[in-house]
Formats: structure tokens, C-alpha cells, sequence
């Protein structure tokens, strides 16, 4: 029955849910986030205190609550100067500018993210952020690629059917169900990893092994007809029905219905799919405006569950980070619920602009847990800032920032019935063992996540690769070694084998999203994503403060970057004068002479490289000792399509002398990328 607008109403109301638990199920696949489950007995202890760094935030340097008007205006704005903005940054005559998203400080600063055209061309890659005050326009700059958008041709010389036939092809290597072009090959300037080329970008659908859609982008170079990348953009999570006791949800009343619209909230809506895998399936409505019963056989428990992980995740957002919405316009996503049969998984998708979960194993176990919500959501939220490339380095980014804000929510949630921790998935023993999907304070621990950076980790799955992110932003929160939160025990190492003392999760929690809305872009990697926390953390608290300190020691623990001493103490010997490595030649050195030392180097002689380079994988990296033995830092070929180097390696060098002439030797092996030593540093702990 249709009613009248004065009708329409606004409903605040409580949903029963029975706390319960749940049969394990199994996951397979590697391109699911594969697992979850819970720790063992109740947590119930308050939460242990992080050690807190003294410094105060600089008011100035906060993003301002904007409504969806005010940004809106400051996006008019941004659109009006932006040939004016290409200018002041030096573009040239064929690139243009497109306004992607806004962000305001306090002090008047403005953060505004562009996306590049050329000669009509969408410039994949060619992503950028402009800071802009009151007394400069274009004050700074963060660019997704360094390299000058001048491809030698924007003709293609191979025919787009070539391209869309590779795109199937790399469907099916994927194991795809009926994989189709969901979009057929359009011109493109790819710039995200290396020197900027014509290029075809075909999207391939269907769905992955698991069941879960595809939107496989498939990247061809028009001239050459190489596969040059390919990337997931359904962004995918795992969870489990949200043991969340009786919890408020915003419903909307219609005459006397009452529908799961969240009219507070951007207008979100939970709909049924009722184990369909396409469309939207039916918005879930009512008499009563009671949803559920806490079992997974009442259909509406479950999106009960989502509705309240996403009023969450929104109320978090805007509150702490003063966000309106995943755009920051105030427009609400939705949901969807009871996707497909036993489905294990759970997703984000830019396509429908929406969270979806399956009911996992047997249909008996939503995912649909408070962390669940938030990590899908946050997809959403990273499409639309950084925009992190799924795949390689910034893919492992892409996961992390997922599973920080899931663990940030859930914090945030303060439920009694599901408390805030660290560990990912940790509701449902999954696994058959009692432990959860992922640790954030030894992401080793769940058998497949790295604890640690190392110059593979691009080419492996990113739900593994982010474990070093999440290791640190564990370690910026809480600090290293044995602590108990909220009745969780934790014990995190570091890389280096030094202690970290952590922040406080309030203080780590902004310096992240600060990072990942003003810093960060598409193909920032883990050596991007420290000097961007470090950015973020200078203007929130000072370069010479204790939080800068401890971001660059946290770094370290993950083996990214140089601690704030140097190496964690000891004498250092460094060389910043900038030395060109030619692009396909001969290798290059740089030299710092050691003396005042005795005896023989240790064995863990720490070497801090700081190389910038538009792709690593062309490079090997080698110290070189005084009687000329040679130590791979960095092979030829690792790295993937990452570029700068920016990490500390520990080398065994007690064989060595410690006094002499030591060298940092780098070799370009492949063409089309250049770059350049930009300082290196030796430390004896």
C-alpha cells in the first residue's frame, strides 16, 4: 500500500539476537579471503591501555567535517581551476585534469584528488593529490606514477579483438565460471607500472571459482599486444553471523510498514538476495519492526546483522574521521544478504556500489560480523580515495586498510557480545582449530601471511601481503612484545628484534586514513605507504615528535625503512649524494668509508637503502664488501612491478672487516625504467 509523505517516519527499534556458535566450515581458493574463527572462552577483561606518546594533535592539520554541500562546493571549485591546476603542475598540452574526490583541513589546507586524461585517453595510473593553502595553490603534490605522460604513439597497431581474446584466456587460467566480456577493450594510457603506453583495459565477467563475480581487468599493450597487468575489482572478505546480542538498528516506516531503509545513514538499504547471485534482490520489510531471532534459519537475522555492521562502520567514519558516507556525500551504499548457495565469502563491489554476503557453509553461518561490515565497506571507502591497484603491493595495502578499520569498528562498537581486538574473523572456528582468519599482532601465525616485508611480497595472494600493514599498524597501536586486551593475549616480534612502543589506536587510526585519503594513490607500495604514514604523522604531530618516532620504528619492525635511530642505535656511516642508475646499463655504486671500528662487521649489519625508481623488478641490489665480496640485497626480477626502494636489510657480514671502503652496487638490467641512488646507510648495532 502506498502512503502520503507525511506518513514516512524514521524508526529507532531493537532486534533480538541469541548469542550462539556456530559448526566449522572450510574455505578453499586462494583468491577468497580463505578463513575465520574464534579464540577460545569469553572476553570480558577491560582493555589494557597502549602506551601513549605525549603529543597533542595539531587542530590545524584535522579534516574538517564537510556536508555533502560543502564538499560538493569545494569540488565546483576544484573542476573550475583545474586547467589552471595542470598548468601550475607542468602538464603538458594533452593532459587534463578530472576532480575524483576533496578533503578539507581546519588550517584552510585542501586535499584534492585528480584523475588524468591525455589526448582524450583515460591515464590509468596517472593518479594524483594536490594540497593546496590559502598562499599556494598547488603547494604539494602526490603523483601515482613520476614518470611524464608522453607516450611514443596513441595509435593502436593491434586490433582490440587480440585484446579481448588475451582477456578471456587470462578468465579462464583464473578458473572462472563462465567467463564473458563484461566490457569490451577501450584505449587506455597504462602508466601504473613503468613508462606510459597505449593500451587496451577489457573486463572479463562471469564468476571466480568460488562463486563470487568477476570483474577481471585485463590491461594489453595496443602496439605490442603483451599482457602487461591484470587486477580483481571485486575486493572480497570473509566473516560470520554478528553474536551481537540485542542491538538498535534505523529502520523507515511507510503506513505500516516498516523497511530496512536507514534514512539517518545516506538512505542504506539490506536486501534479500535469497540465494540468487544477481540483482538486487528484495528489500527486507515488515509489520513489527523486529528483524530476526539471532538463528541463521530466520532470514532476517542476518540482515539484521549487516544493517547494524554498516550503521557502524558509517557512524565510525563520520565521527571519528569526520567522513559522510563512503564518497563523503552522504549517499549510502547498500547491502545484500543470503548471496548464493552455501557461499563462504563475502564481497565489495564498485559495480553495484554494495556489500554482499553469503551464509557460508550449509547456509548455516552468515557472514555478516561487525569487522565483516566495516572491512567490505572500507573497500569502498579505498575505491573511492587511494584507489589501490587489488593486486601487488598496493593490493596488500588494499587488504590492510580493510582489516585496520574492521578492527577499528569494532573497537568503536564497544559490544559487549563481540569486543573489539585484533584478531580477523575470530566469531567461527572455520579452521576446525579454534583460531581466527588472520593476527594482526603476528600475521605469520595463521600459516600464509607475512609478518614482514621482503622484495617478493607483491607476488603473492594480497590477503597474505598484507600482513606486514596490518603487523604494523598492530605494533603503531600497541606496541611489541606480551600484552592482554579485552581478554585477547597477544605477543607481536619485529623484524629487527627491537622493541616498539605503541601510540594508542586513536592516535594510529588517523594517521592511516589521513595517509590513505591524502597521501596515498594507486600504486603506492610498502616503501609509498611509510613515507605517506610519515607525512600524515608530520603534519598531525610534528616531525620531531614522539608518534613520528614511533611510525618510523614501527616501519622498521615490519623491515620497511630505518628506525628513528638509525638502525635502532649503534654508529651509522650513510652517503646521500644521488647517484643515476642508466636505464639497461652498467651497474652504479655508491661508497661510505667505515672507520673507528675493531674486528669483523656483525651479523646483523643493517642496510638501509633509499633507491627511487619507477620499477623495481628491473633492479639488483648488492653491498659490497672492503675485499670486494658481494651480498644480494635485492634480486633481478623480484619486486613485481613496484617502484622505490626504501627498506633496511640485515646481512651476516662477521666474515668481514669492518674498517674500509663499503659499496651499495645497483644494476638496471631491463629498459624503459630509470631512477636513481638516493642515499644508503650502513649501521653496526
Amino acid at each position: 500500500m502506498r502512503s502520503s509523505s507525511s506518513e514516512r517516519g524514521t524508526s529507532h527499534r531493537r532486534t533480538p539476537h541469541t548469542p550462539r556458535h556456530t559448526a566449522a566450515v572450510a574455505l578453499a581458493g586462494v583468491a577468497a579471503l580463505i578463513a575465520a574463527a574464534v579464540q577460545s572462552g569469553t572476553a570480558t577483561a577491560a582493555p589494557e591501555k597502549a602506551p601513549q606518546a605525549a603529543s597533542k594533535a595539531n587542530p590545524g592539520s584535522e579534516s574538517v567535517r564537510l556536508t555533502p554541500a560543502q564538499r560538493a562546493a569545494l569540488i565546483r571549485e576544484a573542476d573550475a581551476a583545474k586547467a589552471r591546476t595542470a598548468k601550475d603542475l607542468g602538464l603538458g598540452a594533452k593532459e587534463k585534469l578530472v576532480v575524483r574526490d576533496v578533503l578539507k583541513d581546519r588550517d584552510g589546507t585542501v586535499h584534492t584528488r585528480y584523475e588524468r586524461t591525455y589526448d582524450g585517453l583515460p591515464v590509468l595510473g596517472g593518479d594524483l593529490v594536490v594540497e593546496s593553502t590559502e598562499a599556494d595553490e598547488t603547494a604539494a603534490v602526490v603523483k601515482a606514477t613520476r614518470a611524464a605522460i608522453a607516450p611514443a604513439t596513441t595509435k593502436a597497431t593491434v586490433p582490440a579483438a587480440q585484446a579481448r581474446q588475451q582477456a578471456l584466456a587470462a578468465g579462464k587460467a583464473e578458473e572462472a565460471k563462465s567467463p564473458g566480456i563484461n566490457r569490451e577493450p577501450r584505449k587506455v594510457i597504462w602508466a601504473a607500472s613503468g613508462k606510459p603506453v597505449v593500451a587496451y583495459e577489457t573486463v572479463v565477467g562471469g564468476f571466480q571459482h568460488d562463486g563470487t563475480p568477476q570483474e577481471l581487468h585485463v590491461i594489453t599493450d595496443a602496439t605490442t599486444g603483451e599482457k602487461l597487468y591484470a587486477w580483481e575489482a571485486i575486493e572480497t572478505g570473509t566473516g560470520h553471523t554478528v553474536y551481537s546480542g540485542t542491538v538498535d538498528l534505523t529502520t523507515t516506516q511507510s503506513g505500516s510498514t516498516y523497511t530496512l531503509t536507514d534514512g539517518a545513514r545516506g538512505n542504506h538499504k539490506t536486501y534479500n538476495l535469497n540465494r540468487g547471485t544477481s540483482g538486487t534482490g528484495t528489500l527486507f520489510s515488515g509489520p513489527d519492526d523486529v528483524w530476526g531471532n539471532g538463528s541463521p534459519s530466520n532470514l532476517e537475522s542476518a540482515a539484521a546483522d549487516a544493517h547494524y555492521g554498516a550503521a557502524l562502520t558509517w557512524d565510525y567514519y563520520k565521527n571519528v574521521h569526520g567522513r559522510s558516507g563512503i564518497c563523503g556525500d552522504g549517499v549510502g551504499a547498500y547491502s545484500r544478504v543470503h548471496y548464493g548457495n552455501n557461499y563462504v565469502n563475502a564481497f565489495w563491489s564498485d559495480s553495484c556500489f554494495c556489500m554482499t554476503y553469503g551464509d557460508g557453509s550449509g547456509n548455516a553461518n552468515p557472514l555478516t560480523s561487525i569487522d565483516v561490515a566495516a572491512h567490505e565497506m572500507t573497500h569502498g571507502l579505498t575505491s573511492n580515495t587511494a584507489g589501490l591497484n587489488y593486486s601487488g603491493e598496493s593490493g596488500g595495502l588494499n587488504e590492510a586498510t580493510s582489516d585496520i578499520f574492521g578492527a577499528t569498528v569494532e573497537f568503536y562498537a564497544k559490544n559487549s557480545s563481540d569486543v573489539g581486538d585484533y584478531l580477523i574473523g575470530e566469531e567461527i572456528d572455520i579452521n576446525g582449530d579454534g583460531t581466527p582468519l588472520r593476527y594482526m599482532d603476528k600475521p605469520s601465525k595463521d600459516g600464509d601471511s607475512k609478518d614482514a616485508w621482503y622484495s617478493g611480497i607483491g607476488s603473492i595472494d594480497v590477503h597474505y601481503s598484507s600482513g606486514p600493514a596490518n603487523h604494523f599498524f598492530y605494533l603503531l597501536s600497541e606496541g611489541s612484545g606480551t600484552k592482554t586486551i579485552n581478554g585477547v593475549t597477544y605477543d607481536s616480534p619485529t623484524s629487527d628484534g627491537l622493541p616498539v612502543t605503541g601510540i594508542g589506536r586513536d592516535k594510529a587510526e588517523k594517521i592511516w586514513f589521513r595517509a590513505l585519503t591524502t597521501k596515498f594513490t594507486s600504486t603506492t607500495n610498502y616503501a609509498g605507504a611509510r613515507t605517506g604514514t610519515l607525512a600524515a604523522t608530520g603534519e598531525l604531530y610534528g616531525t620531531d615528535s614522539a608518534e613520528y618516532k614511533a611510525v618510523q620504528d614501527a616501519w622498521a619492525g615490519v623491515n620497511v625503512g630505518a628506525r628513528s635511530g638509525g638502525g635502532g642505535g649503534g654508529t651509522s656511516f650513510e652517503n646521500t649524494a644521488d647517484v643515476a642508475i642508466p636505464d639497461r646499463g652498467a651497474a652504479v655504486t655508491s661508497s661510505v668509508t667505515v672507520s673507528g671500528r675493531t674486528g669483523n662487521a656483525p651479523s646483523n649489519l643493517q642496510v638501509a637503502v633509499d633507491i627511487v625508481h619507477t620499477y623495481i623488478g628491473d633492479l639488483k641490489v648488492e653491498l659490497v664488501a672492503p675485499d670486494g665480496t658481494a651480498y644480494t640485497l635485492k634480486g633481478y626480477g623480484t619486486g613485481g612491478s613496484a617502484d622505490n626502494i626504501a627498506t633496511t636489510y640485515t646481512v651476516n657480514a662477521s666474515s668481514e672487516a669492518a674498517n674500509g671502503v663499503w659499496q651499495l652496487r645497483v644494476q638496471d638490467n631491463a629498459a624503459r625504467d630509470t631512477g636513481y641512488i638516493n642515499s644508503w646507510k650502513l649501521t653496526f648495532p
